[in-house]
C-alpha cells in the first residue's frame, strides 16, 4: 500500500492553508451546489478531490482553501446546504496531501509534467 506525505511540521505558509473534509450526498448537482458556494463568496478552491463512499450514496470531498481567516464563515454556510451531511477540518492534511494525489493520478495514466 502506497502512504501519503505526512505534511512538515515546520510549514509556515504566508497564507494559512486549510482542508476540509465534507461528507455529502452523491447525487447530480451536490459538487455544482458546493463549488457555487465558494465562488459566491468569493473563495477560492485550490484543490478539489470528491470520491464515492462504499454504496454510492454518500460521496467524501477534500477541499484545499487558503482563507483560513474566514472559516467558520464558510463551514457555517456549507452546513446549511441539504447536500452537505458532515463538514470538518483535517489538520492532518495539507497541500502535499493533493499534490501527491495528482502524481499518483499521472503516473497510473502515463501524464508527466
Amino acid at each position: 500500500m502506497i502512504t501519503p506525505p505526512t505534511p512538515p511540521t515546520d510549514r509556515q505558509p504566508a497564507t494559512p492553508i486549510v482542508v476540509l473534509e465534507l461528507r455529502v450526498q452523491n447525487h447530480p448537482g451536490a459538487m455544482a451546489r458546493i463549488t457555487a458556494l465558494f465562488a459566491d463568496g468569493g473563495f477560492n478552491l485550490e484543490a478539489i478531490l470528491c470520491v464515492p463512499l462504499p454504496g454510492g450514496i454518500e460521496s467524501r470531498m477534500l477541499l484545499l482553501m487558503n482563507d483560513a481567516d474566514r472559516l467558520v464563515h464558510v463551514e457555517r454556510e456549507l452546513a446549511r446546504l441539504p447536500d452537505v451531511l458532515a463538514v470538518r477540518r483535517r489538520a492532518d492534511l495539507g497541500p502535499e496531501y493533493f499534490e501527491w494525489m495528482a502524481e499518483m493520478g499521472a503516473g497510473a495514466h502515463g501524464h508527466h509534467r
